[in-house]
C-alpha cells in the first residue's frame, strides 16, 4: 500500500471481511511473507488503524518465523476475525507439533534465544498484542494465541 493509499484508508464493509478463519500452512521460509500479507489484508478489512495493522503483521511474521526455524515440520497460522457489538478484533493462533517450549517464562524473557537470534520475538508479540497465551508440552508441540482489538477496552 502506498503512503497516499494508507492516508486515504477507509474501513471496508463487513461483506468484504472473510467470514471463516484463514488457515495458512508454514513449512517453508517463503511462506512467511504470504502469511504476513494475509494478516495485513484481514486487519485492514476489519478497519484497524495502520499502526495496529503493522503490530499484527509483525506478530504474525514472528510466529511464522518460529514455525519455520524452531520446528522440523512447520505448523499453521490461523487468522480469525472477531466481531463484538462494540468492537472488532483479530485472533492469531500459531500451532505446531514441534519440540515444545520447556520453560515458557524463560522464553518470554527479552534477550533469550534458543536459535542464536536476538530473543525479542515472543516477548515482542506479547507487548504488541492485547491478549497473549502460550500452551506447550515438550515433545508434543506449542499453541500460541494472541488477539488484537481495534479499541482496547
Amino acid at each position: 500500500m502506498t503512503m497516499q493509499a494508507a492516508m486515504n484508508h477507509v474501513e471496508k464493509p463487513i461483506s468484504q471481511i472473510p467470514p471463516e478463519p484463514v488457515i495458512v500452512r508454514v513449512t517453508e521460509e517463503y511462506h512467511i511473507p504470504g502469511t504476513r500479507h494475509k494478516a495485513r489484508f484481514l486487519a485492514e478489512a476489519l478497519g484497524f488503524r495502520q499502526v495496529l495493522v503493522f503490530y499484527i503483521m509483525t506478530s504474525v511474521s514472528e510466529l511464522a518465523n518460529n514455525l519455520f526455524f524452531h520446528t522440523d515440520k512447520g505448523g499453521t497460522i490461523t487468522l480469525t476475525p472477531l466481531m463484538r457489538t462494540d468492537n472488532a478484533g483479530i485472533e492469531v493462533m500459531a500451532e505446531d507439533q514441534g519440540p515444545g517450549i520447556a520453560d515458557i517464562d524463560l522464553a518470554l524473557t527479552d534477550g533469550f534465544s534458543t536459535n542464536r537470534g536476538l530473543g525479542g520475538g515472543l516477548p515482542g508479540i506479547k507487548r504488541l498484542m492485547d491478549e497473549f497465551e502460550i500452551r506447550s508440552k515438550v515433545g508434543m508441540g506449542t499453541r500460541i494465541t494472541a488477539r488484537k482489538w481495534k479499541v482496547w477496552l
